[in-house]
């Protein structure tokens, strides 16, 4: 018999006792031993509940039992949760969580903590929800030496762009909307500001390259300027805007890792992942590109990476699995503004042809696209490979130019 502590009773936590408990039985069999949920953390009270026995409000109850071999982490955030987290590793019980921000922010010291105590540290619900990634990252595309991960990390953006793009609604409006379907929260701003999609590429980052990515190291940008001009503009040109979080490797050993929009041409693997779904691409030189789809949140979906989670402790009480990587440095993740890419821009300007012709002439060859009705003073163009900066610079130099929008064009 292993008894387990969950911490959090919201939605991911009572969906870890609601699968525990229902598939209690294959379960037990899989991880070769029975598991009882021993404590319940919760400041909540639930006399209701078929576990109402279990329920605390007291940490020091779960810390100070020797019986509990594995702390399940379903709080949210950084506080009380890393003081939590760090405190039972201390006291020598592994931990699973599905903690984000927690697993961005913390997850060299915390993986280092459990590795010099002979424990384990999994949070595989943290960065793909119901969708397997960081095992087959980590075990089964081992043979690999990745070079590019990319995703549709948000399930809420991923449903507003969907419904700007077949719909023609405007982002309010879909906004509006993913918030009465509740794929939205009252402040959606961790969603729709890129920062849920950031700390999941800071975790995939992290674990593909071996050296720990942290959030404030990755340049975000969320999708709340997208319009639904820039919506048609992409579609004229074939493709769609996806939020994309990307990591990728550089010659020189340093990471390429961002948070924007960008435009998906429509042969691309991803440009088809649609709605509330997320999609991760994997390059690797061995196997190529693999994608893993699915649904990225929800109550059971996160519950289940989370209980398999457990299972892997369970059978490996006493024994590490090896997951770890090194802690990162200032100067890690390179500059963004370096990074190159062809960019769609939209310009306003009194003489468009005269304009493309500068383009053409600083920049090479930028393909014009054009939609029926759109205003007379403006001009939209994808430019050739081109970093920020040097574009920035250029810009600044046609007079009576102004820039409305830029989004990057993916190459995958």
């Amino acid at each position: 018999m292993v008894k387990i502590a969950i911490m959090g009773y919201g939605v991911v936590g009572s969906g870890v006792v609601e699968v525990m408990l229902k598939n209690k039985k294959s379960i037990s069999h899989k991880a070769g031993e029975q598991i009882e949920i021993s404590r319940i953390l919760d400041i909540r009270e639930f006399s209701d509940s078929p576990m109402a026995g279990r329920f605390t409000s007291n940490f020091e109850d779960i810390i100070n039992d020797p019986e509990i071999k594995i702390v399940v982490e379903t709080i949210g955030g950084l506080n009380p949760a890393y003081d939590f987290v760090r405190r039972c590793l201390l006291a020598g019980k592994s931990v699973v969580t599905s903690n984000k921000e927690l697993v961005a922010a913390k997850g060299d010291e915390l993986l280092a903590l459990a590795r010099d105590r002979n424990l384990n540290f999994l949070f595989e619900a943290s960065v793909g929800g119901g969708i397997p990634i960081l095992r087959p990252l980590d075990q089964c595309l081992a043979a690999n030496e990745v070079f590019e991960i990319a995703g549709i990390l948000n399930g809420t953006t991923n449903f507003i762009l969907t419904k700007m793009i077949r719909d023609n609604i405007s982002f309010a409006d879909a906004l509006n909307l993913a918030q009465r379907l509740g794929y939205a929260e009252r402040d959606p701003l961790a969603d729709i500001g890129g920062l849920d999609a950031c700390r999941k590429i800071c975790i995939l980052a992290s674990l593909a390259f071996g050296k720990h990515v942290y959030p404030e190291q990755v340049h975000t940008q969320g999708i709340q300027d997208i319009t639904l001009e820039d919506v048609k503009y992409a579609d004229i040109w074939g493709g769609v805007i996806k939020l994309i979080g990307r990591a990728r490797k550089l010659e020189d050993g340093r990471l390429d890792c961002i948070v924007v929009p960008m435009i998906l041409p429509h042969a691309s693997r991803l440009a088809q992942v649609n709605d509330v779904f997320n999609g991760i691409l994997v390059r690797g030189d061995a196997i190529g590109d693999v994608v893993f789809y699915g649904q990225g949140a929800g109550k059971l979906p996160t519950a289940s990476a989370v209980v398999a989670d457990i299972i892997d402790e369970v059978k490996h009480l006493g024994a590490r699995k090896y997951l770890i990587w090194e802690s990162g440095e200032p100067d890690y993740v390179a500059d963004y503004l370096e990074s190159k890419s062809a960019m769609m821009l939209r310009l306003k300007c009194d003489n468009s042809q005269a304009v493309k012709s500068k383009l053409d002439n600083m920049l090479g060859v930028c393909e014009r696209v054009d939609i029926e009705n759109s205003p007379s003073d403006e001009l939209v163009l994808v430019t050739p490979l081109i970093t920020q900066n040097r574009l920035d610079e250029v810009l600044k130099s046609l007079s009576d130019t102004s820039l409305i929008s830029r989004i990057r064009i993916a190459d995958f």
